[in-house]
């Protein structure tokens, strides 16, 4: 190449495409519907064909030489040689097997490969390099002679620029913008090229042809020099041929036609690209054949790596595939409006994939599983308010979808486990209301989840409903959960795009009014944004939160997941651990047999979050201990989880220990915040021992009380003491300003620290600007640090024995006055009754309007059954049919009843055991808890007492850039260890955020655009409906 000219040089690469037209050919012939398209790269042969005859023209015609003529002949061959890269893109395609097992063995072994033709190219490099110096009569002191600084910096461009540009190929690829910013892009860049050279060509000619300076003996004092010798020596390759210089037209006819012919046989070879179909999110090894690209030909390696068309339809099969979504939600005793949240998201989802031939992809069916769902009255049972209201629920939500829509037909089925409601919804979809009686099965959610798991992947799929368990997902649901169609095809996206994928989540909204529920929006913003995002990048997610989650049929059917899953707590750290938080231990079952949990921070869900002080903290009681019994059960066997899970290696589990530990040693690093900046401006004459204690007496002192109180009063005391925190947190923020007004800089520690973490949450922030406006409730959240970490832990650890569930434990809604007022305002909207059916089943039985129905319920011992009307629920329908369920079904409930959900017998001493392990358990983990605590406090009294000699100095740096060195601050070593792994923590989870919201942009953009186009209108009018809904029953 050095022998040829600036057009020769940037043209004859889109040669390298010539192999390739003729794989083409082949490929077109051996299929025979699709020869129309063979002309193409015929054309695009001839094309190329033609430009190394006009190049060979050129150069033979007009300048001939030997040197130029073995220049040109190798130049040639050697394009051919390089257009065998891409043969792999066609080895498919060919009836030979040899070539189909060197693919297929390559492709096992990519990254090997890789590595092994690295270091051949190098080591050919070098050979060809170090030949050809000797043998063309150099001397090796002139290539010495190049600047280090020169080749560094072009070889960091290259390497840069050819990284970044398949970056961004890859992106626009993933971001469906194929033609506009990839296709378009890399025909025009040898163009582009090639116009920037020869602007400048045209206006220094006449200087280049009159210079004498000489490459060979001209030796240039600086890298400056280099660079414009190497310009204007690029530029007098072409200005000083002959063909230029005495302006010889045939020759630079031939010269352009060839660069033509080349370009425009690039453009037909690679031109199936241009109607490539890419699926709403695809992996890059399904878009290039290839991982590497070639950095000397970068665009035309990108466009010849791109997989042929033909190759996809593989794919195209399996998209095929109906992927069926079944959506479970429990509940208890959720309110009206709650459960009016999640019963019109059922709607939308309904809507958006009615059941009909043409939306096949996903169809969807919904489940909601209602604990203990009914009251004891006089001779039987009956469903109680709760049961009521979500019947009236269901009834009301097709108003606020089409004004006077008809109530989806409803049939009711008396079950072994209680009674089950049936609806069609306006859209075909099925929908099934489970409601369970705690005399005939085990209530709460874990055992509601074990219900819907075994009877959805043990009944359904046993039924042989559903042909491939890996195309059955389950969106687990709270009963108050809200959220739009397209988070959950956002999920969906994930588990069909990789299949190590065992569960996925999405970003959980709190909602709801108040100073508790202010703090909880940021909390789980900061959550999600650093912490959720980290897990995911750094290793996997380790909770999928059970409110909004969607997880893999078979995943869940794998060993030793859904299995275990059903074990009854016999050990008190088992009630801690299975019962107290079951999203977390279900997650940790699937990460310890292989499965990966992702995030999606575009998948959108909102919750209700407690608004109560009371509230919030019986929950976090709850959450606090599973939270760390389930991470040290994980960790505990990281060795094992590692080499089982590809997503968890050795330095993702030292990332959790680490915050594993942060989170242990919260509450003395809060009293020793306090101490250090509070206490420590409030008493000047005390000694610093004095401070650590006044520190720590509040806590000890709510430490003790917990012991000797009730939990009511625990509350009332924490609700106190963390008011009067938050006064003490508002003083330490005014501290640390007014040090840093003092001291008249602000690159002191604790100025650092704390300017770079507001900057750090700015931008975070900024980066959702969705959820900005969260950033307000960032100082409620530092005042309230205290509470939250402090004295809520001590709550939680201290409980730990309680494992009531903490939240909505009331006996009833409200009396049935109240229940009868929320009804009558609610009915009195429009609503057109539910028609019969217009023909009978022989097994079904109409049922009069207004009919009322009483379940009579006997003891699960004997299994009895009994099958009549009077066996039914009491719940008010204007028009149902009674239908019976099927034998096999009923055998089916029975004997999962006898395995995993005949209600536990009540045991008083087995209680009292139980009782007395979860105190023995609570008083241990307490100890090691606070005594890991009180080791830190210790340490840092004791170096604070040792005082100067052992504190690292550093000295008082202006912001102008000077300090002074009589003036130092002075840093414990465990001081400075702390906010040395905290801002290293910080900064990690930060380029975490970073790389995660990327990657969200691209997925959320490749589903915008691929959405179905006539439900975007739909979605944005069914969530302002929603919108006036709930504010509508807000008033209520």
């Amino acid at each position: 190449m050095p022998h040829f000219d600036i057009v020769t040089n940037v043209m004859i690469l889109n040669s390298v495409s010539i192999l390739s037209s003729v794989f083409q050919v082949v490929a077109e012939c051996l299929a025979k519907e699709r020869k129309r398209l063979i002309m193409l790269p015929v054309c695009s042969i001839f094309l190329i064909v033609t430009g190394y005859v006009l190049f060979a023209i050129s150069y033979l015609a007009f300048e001939s030489s030997l040197a130029i003529n073995i220049s040109v002949g190798l130049a040639i061959v050697g394009t051919i040689f390089v257009s065998v890269n891409w043969w792999e893109n066609y080895s498919t395609l060919f009836a030979v097997s040899f070539l189909e097992d060197i693919s297929r063995d390559i492709a096992q072994s990519r990254n090997v490969v890789c590595i092994i033709s690295s270091l051949v190219r190098i080591l050919v490099t070098s050979a060809v390099v170090g030949a050809y110096v000797p043998l063309s009569g150099r001397e090796w002191k002139l290539v010495k002679l190049v600047f280090e600084t020169v080749v560094v910096s072009l070889v960091a461009i290259q390497i840069a620029s050819s990284a970044l540009c398949r970056w961004f190929v890859v992106v626009a690829c993933k971001m469906h913008a194929l033609r506009r910013s990839f296709v378009l892009p890399m025909y025009l860049a040898s163009i582009t090229v090639l116009a920037v050279f020869l602007v400048p060509t045209t206006v220094r000619l006449p200087k280049s042809n009159q210079t004498s300076t000489c490459f060979d003996n001209f030796q240039p004092k600086s890298s400056d020099e280099w660079l414009l010798l190497m310009l204007t020596d690029a530029i007098r390759t072409l200005n000083t041929r002959d063909i230029v210089v005495h302006k010889k037209t045939g020759g630079l006819v031939c010269l352009g036609c060839s660069a033509l012919s080349w370009w425009l046989g690039l453009m037909l070879s690679t031109v199936y690209i241009w109607y490539l179909k890419i699926h709403r999110i695809e992996r890059t090894q399904d878009l290039f054949v290839r991982r590497m690209y070639e950095g000397a030909f970068l665009e035309q390696s990108m466009l010849l790596n791109t997989r042929f068309e033909i190759r996809k339809r593989i794919k195209e099969k399996n998209a095929k595939e109906t992927i069926r979504v079944f959506l479970c939600a429990t509940m208890w005793h959720e309110t009206y409006d709650e459960m009016m949240k999640i019963i019109i998201s059922m709607f939308r989802l309904d809507k958006y994939r009615p059941k009909t031939k043409e939306q096949h992809d996903v169809e969807f069916e919904f489940h909601i599983y209602f604990d203990d769902a009914f009251k004891d009255v006089d001779n039987g049972r009956h469903a109680n308010e709760y049961a009521e209201i979500l019947v009236d629920v269901i009834k009301e939500d097709p108003c606020t979808f089409k004004q006077k829509a008809a109530l989806p037909r409803q049939k009711i089925i008396n079950t072994p486990y209680g009674g089950r409601l049936e609806y069609t919804l306006p859209k075909g979809n099925l929908m099934m209301v489970h409601l369970k009686d705690k005399t005939l099965i085990r209530h709460k959610k874990r055992w509601s989840q074990i219900m819907y798991l075994y009877y959805i992947l043990g009944w359904s799929l046993n039924r042989q409903y559903f042909k491939k368990l890996k195309n059955t997902y389950i969106l687990a649901l709270d009963g108050d959960t809200d959220f739009q169609p397209s988070a959950v095809m956002l999920l969906i996206d994930r588990l069909k795009l990789y299949p190590e994928v065992g569960a996925a989540c999405g970003r959980i909204h709190p909602t709801g009014t108040g100073p508790m529920v202010w703090y909880q929006k940021f909390e789980y913003a900061v959550g999600h944004w650093l912490q959720k995002t980290a897990e995911h990048v750094f290793g996997c997610v380790l909770c999928s939160p059970g409110c909004f989650s969607l997880f893999r049929g078979a995943a869940l059917m794998d060993d030793n997941v859904m299995k275990r899953y059903t074990t009854k707590a016999s050990e008190a750290s088992h009630y801690v651990q299975y019962d107290q938080g079951e999203d977390r231990w279900l997650c940790t079952l699937l990460l310890q047999q292989g499965w990966r949990v992702e995030y999606n921070a575009a998948s959108d869900a909102y919750t209700n979050a407690p608004q109560d002080f009371k509230e919030f903290y019986n929950q976090r009681r709850r959450w606090g201990p599973s939270t760390m019994a389930n991470t040290i059960d994980l960790l505990g066997s990281g060795g094992l989880t590692s080499q089982r899970n590809s997503s968890i290696s050795k330095l993702y589990i030292l990332y959790q220990i680490i915050s594993m530990a942060a989170s242990i040693l919260g509450p003395a690093t809060i009293c020793l915040m306090i101490s250090g900046k509070v206490f420590r401006n409030i008493y000047l004459n005390k000694k610093k021992k004095s401070i650590i204690s006044l520190a720590i007496v509040p806590p000890i002192v709510y430490l003790i009380l917990c012991f000797k109180l009730k939990s009511e009063t625990q509350i009332k005391i924490a609700a106190i003491m963390s008011v009067l925190y938050a006064f003490l947190m508002a003083g330490t923020i005014l501290s640390i300003i007014g040090d840093l007004v003092k001291q008249k800089t602000f690159l002191t520690p604790s100025g650092l620290f704390l300017i770079g973490m507001v900057v750090l949450y700015i931008i975070t922030a900024a980066l959702h600007p969705q959820e900005f406006s969260l950033v307000i409730y960032g100082l409620l959240y530092f005042l309230c640090i205290p509470s939250g970490y402090l004295l809520l832990v001590i709550y939680s650890i201290v409980n730990l024995n309680n494992v009531t569930w903490g939240t909505r434990e009331t006996g009833s809604q409200a009396k049935t006055t109240t229940v009868d007022t929320i009804k009558k305002k609610v009915m009195n909207a429009t609503c057109c009754k539910c028609p019969c059916l217009e023909s009978e089943d022989l097994s079904e039985k109409t049922l009069p309007d207004n009919f009322t129905l009483t379940l009579h319920s006997s003891p699960m011992k004997s299994y009895e059954f009994p099958l009549d009307e009077s066996a039914l629920p009491l719940v008010n329908f204007n028009s149902a049919f009674l239908i019976h369920m099927l034998q096999d079904e009923i055998d089916f409930w029975r004997e999962l009843q006898k395995k995993y959900l005949e209600p536990l017998k009540e045991n008083k001493e087995q209680q009292e055991k139980v009782a007395d392990d979860l105190r023995e358990l609570r008083n241990k983990v307490t100890f090691a808890f606070f005594f890991c605590n009180a080791l830190w406090l210790v340490a840092t009294f004791f170096l604070q007492a040792i005082g100067d000699s052992i504190s690292i100095k550093i000295p008082k740096i202006y912001p102008n850039g000077t300090y002074d060195p009589t003036e130092v601050f002075s840093l414990d070593p465990i001081a400075l260890m702390f906010l040395l792994s905290f801002t290293v923590l910080l900064l990690m989870q930060f380029v975490a955020m970073l790389y995660h919201r990327i990657y969200t942009l691209i997925h959320f953009v490749a589903y915008a655009d691929t959405e179905i186009k006539s439900y975007r209108k739909q979605s944005h009018q069914s969530h302002q409906v929603s919108q006036f809904i709930t504010h509508k029953i807000m008033t209520f």
